[in-house]
């Protein structure tokens, strides 16, 4: 059993916190994504699981086992850094073979790990290259394969895919994907990446400002945030937000925006009553709206600022009130710049939120 548990874990570098009383459980065999922008605390807070930088406070235990204080060497774990950290006057099998010699494994042993992992990651061809005679996807292809031929229960990744070009990626998440899977190793993967966190993790921890704001699957964090920074930061293009004012029509709450009123699920009803005469916020992703190109007595008139045709879809731009919303539409809806369109508003699809705190709510 590999479960890794942080109970309450912070690191600070002077008065900066980086990692604020963090707590979390990855369950044995499970790829957890810590995900979030830059600065937010995800690479430091992996860098006190493996042991790179102490944590001031807290804990941390993997497999049952305290490792809080122990260094990298005895927590068994395998990790691969962002910039590979290969070693270039090596040829590619005494790369991935290093950690095993330097742990005295057998040669015969040492001999059949470093072609295993070879194979999984489809360089068995290049053994004897050098590092530079590869291109920066087959090196971090070493990188990885030298990280499992540790076989280590537990697997640490740094934005290992990030100095990739945009389509070695593409092909690197689907390899990496199949790989965890087979080798079934407990991994953390940091990523600032929210397409690579939706597409590749069991579930997502999404940092800001060294504290965790959600963890979940994948598929509830993005339909269901826990807040506007989770729904903002989550989905290409991110959630839109807009100003809107609640009130009471005989007795059942609504919310105007821009002149239209929506009127809230039924299930909404008893956690907005106590917002009525006061301001929220709408949420809704720019592929839950419907677009209409006639009225509706159900659909808010709009105005195209700007049309993005991207294929397998058209990404509109539009003004409601004072904020910029993105709207998804079909391909084959024709629409020019500067046209009226008609938005409705499916109710199972908007998020209200607090104003003050970012918080969605929900029932």
């Amino acid at each position: 059993m590999a479960e890794i548990k942080i109970e309450h874990v912070t690191k600070k570098f002077g008065d900066f916190v980086a990692v604020d009383d963090v707590s979390l459980t990855i369950e044995d065999q499970e790829f957890m994504v810590l995900l979030g922008p830059s600065g937010c605390g995800k690479t430091t807070l992996l860098r006190a699981i493996a042991g790179l930088g102490m944590a001031d406070t807290g804990r941390i235990s993997i497999g049952g086992r305290d490792v809080t204080y122990l260094p990298p060497r005895e927590r068994k774990i395998s990790m691969v850094f962002q910039s590979y950290a290969i070693f270039p006057h090596m040829k590619v099998y005494d790369n991935i073979a290093f950690g095993l010699k330097m742990n005295n494994v057998p040669k015969p042993e040492v001999d059949r790990r470093v072609r295993q992992a070879a194979e999984l990651l489809h360089i068995e061809g290049m053994l004897d290259r050098f590092p530079s005679k590869m291109s920066g996807g087959q090196r971090q292809r070493v990188a990885v394969a030298r990280a499992i031929a540790m076989q280590s229960a537990v697997l640490l990744m740094d934005e290992p895919l990030s100095n990739l070009d945009a389509l070695l990626r593409l092909e690197m998440r689907a390899e990496l994907k199949r790989l965890l899977a087979e080798i079934k190793a407990t991994t953390i993967y940091v990523t600032h990446d929210q397409i690579e966190a939706l597409s590749m993790g069991d579930r997502i921890a999404v940092m800001r400002e060294g504290a965790i704001q959600q963890c979940d699957h994948p598929t509830v964090v993005y339909d269901l945030p826990a807040s506007d920074f989770v729904g903002g930061f989550i989905g290409n293009p991110p959630m839109n937000f807009m100003d809107a004012q609640v009130q009471r029509h005989d007795g059942v709450v609504q919310v105007a925006i821009s002149g239209f009123t929506l009127e809230p699920h039924a299930t909404m009803q008893p956690l907005l009553k106590p917002y009525d005469g006061k301001p929220i916020v709408v949420g809704i992703r720019a592929e839950n709206m419907e677009t209409l190109g006639e009225p509706a007595d159900d659909a808010l008139k709009v105005r195209v600022l700007v049309v993005e045709p991207l294929g397998s879809q058209n990404l509109l731009t539009v003004k409601i009130g004072n904020n910029t919303v993105k709207v998804a539409t079909h391909p084959t809806f024709q629409v020019e710049p500067d046209q009226d369109v008609w938005l409705r508003f499916p109710a199972d699809k908007i998020r209200w939120i607090d104003r003050d705190s970012g918080k969605v709510l929900y029932p």
